[in-house]
C-alpha cells in the first residue's frame, strides 16, 4: 500500500471527491512512470512495466492515475477477480505478484472481488482515493467487496481509516472492506446514485 498520512476516518465508499485531484483510467504511455513510482513507494513490488502493461491490456479499468494540474501524483492498481479468483485469494492459492489471468474477470464480466494490488501516491495524491472509490461503484464492480494486504504502516492506517478490517483466511494479513449495501441494514443508498453520476461524467 502507499505511504503518506490519512488521518480522517471515512467509510471507503463515503470518501469525498476531491476537486484538487483528477482520477482517470491510465493510458499506456503512463505505465512506465506508474511502475517506477510503485517500486519506489510500495515495498515488495516485483512486477515491471512490461508485465504491468500486459495486465492493463487485459482490463483497462484496472489501473487509475491520480494527477493535479497535469502532474502525476500517483496511481492505484486492482485485480478484478472472478469467482475462481475470489476463492483462490481466500485460500492463498493465487500468486499475487504475478496472477494468472484465469483468476481475473473478463472486461465484460461482473467482478466477484476486488483486490487492491497497490496504491502509490505522493503529497496530495492520496486525496484521489474518493474518486477511485467512485470508480469502483460502477455497475460492474458494485457487487464486489474489496480486499488488500497493507505492506507499510501508512498503508495499514489507510485500511483502518477507510473501513477495512482484517479477516480470517488462509491468505496472510488479508483485510476486507464490505460494501455498505452488503451490510444489514443498508447504510448508504446514496453512494450508488453518486457513483452513477460520477461514471456518467467520465463518459
Amino acid at each position: 500500500m502507499e505511504r503518506g498520512s490519512f488521518a480522517a476516518r471515512h467509510d471507503f465508499d463515503a470518501l469525498p471527491l476531491s476537486p484538487e485531484v483528477d482520477v482517470r483510467c491510465a493510458q499506456f504511455g503512463e505505465i512506465g512512470a506508474l511502475s517506477d513510482m510503485a517500486h519506489r513507494l510500495v515495498p515488495g513490488v516485483q512486477i515491471g512495466a512490461m508485465e504491468l502493461a500486459r495486465y492493463f491490456a487485459f482490463d483497462r479499468q484496472s489501473i487509475l492515475t491520480f494527477t493535479r494540474n497535469g502532474a502525476l501524483l500517483g496511481g492505484m492498481a486492482f485485480l478484478f477477480l472472478n469467482d475462481h479468483g475470489h476463492d483462490a485469494l481466500l485460500l492463498d492459492d493465487i500468486c499475487l505478484t504475478a496472477p494468472d489471468t484465469r483468476h481475473l474477470a473478463a472486461a465484460d464480466e461482473e467482478v466477484s472481488a476486488i483486490y487492491i494490488w497497490a496504491i502509490a501516491a505522493t503529497g496530495r495524491g492520496i486525496a484521489g482515493l474518493g474518486k477511485a472509490a467512485a470508480h469502483l461503484r460502477q455497475i460492474r464492480f458494485r457487487g464486489a467487496d474489496c480486499y488488500a494486504q497493507p505492506s507499510t504502516v501508512a498503508g495499514r492506517e489507510i485500511m483502518k481509516a477507510t473501513g477495512f478490517e482484517p479477516i480470517s483466511s488462509f491468505q496472510p494479513d488479508l483485510w476486507c472492506y464490505e460494501r455498505p449495501w452488503h451490510r444489514q441494514p443498508m447504510l448508504m443508498p446514496g453512494a450508488i446514485i453518486q457513483a452513477r453520476s460520477y461514471a456518467d461524467a467520465r463518459h
